[in-house]
């Protein structure tokens, strides 16, 4: 065995900061011209936290949530279902709102349909936008930048961490 995964010898997606600006700006744009005015915006963290903190300052939303979500444990592994980790969102600061939910990916879908699932029943209104959805997502994303079946190299996590918190400093 190489020792090489799947992933390290697919095509890539390669997204820098400088396009990340210009995806936020884009998306922001297509909730603007569909009319949608969102009272809050609820990111998922943390990929999503970077999109939500671009999109409050486009639409002009004060209003950030943020959801903790894990389901991504590491490179293409993840969990079975994700699982929201604390501090759980008090579903009244949502109730009768419009929310606009932000994250980077819609891979699978399922963090997605679970944050908009807990949504479901108290806001008016929900719809999502993300910068990149892939074509086997269960979600079907309101707002999406670009759609792509490549692996997605992401400015904010392609680099590892400077700390491990599993064993100190990382090299």
């Amino acid at each position: 065995m190489s020792g090489v995964t799947e992933q390290q010898t697919a095509p890539r997606e390669v997204l820098t900061y400088e396009l990340f600006g210009t995806a936020g700006r884009d998306l922001a744009q297509q909730v603007a011209d569909d009319g949608f005015e969102p009272d809050l915006i609820l990111a998922i963290a943390r990929g999503g936290l970077f999109l939500g903190g671009a999109l409050g300052y486009a639409l002009d939303v004060k209003n950030l949530f943020v959801m903790n979500v894990e389901f991504y444990t590491g490179v293409d592994e993840r969990l079975d279902l994700p699982v929201m980790l604390p501090p759980n969102l008090d579903r009244v600061d949502l109730t009768g709102a419009n929310v606009l939910i932000a994250d980077d990916v819609a891979d699978t879908g399922k963090t997605l349909e679970l944050v908009r699932d807990f949504c479901a029943g108290y806001v008016a209104e929900v719809r999502s936008a993300v910068v990149y959805e892939k074509p086997r997502s269960v979600v079907k994303c309101d707002y999406v930048w670009k759609r792509t079946d490549a692996w997605i190299d992401f400015p904010w996590s392609v680099q590892p961490p400077v700390v491990n918190r599993r064993g100190g400093l990382a090299h």
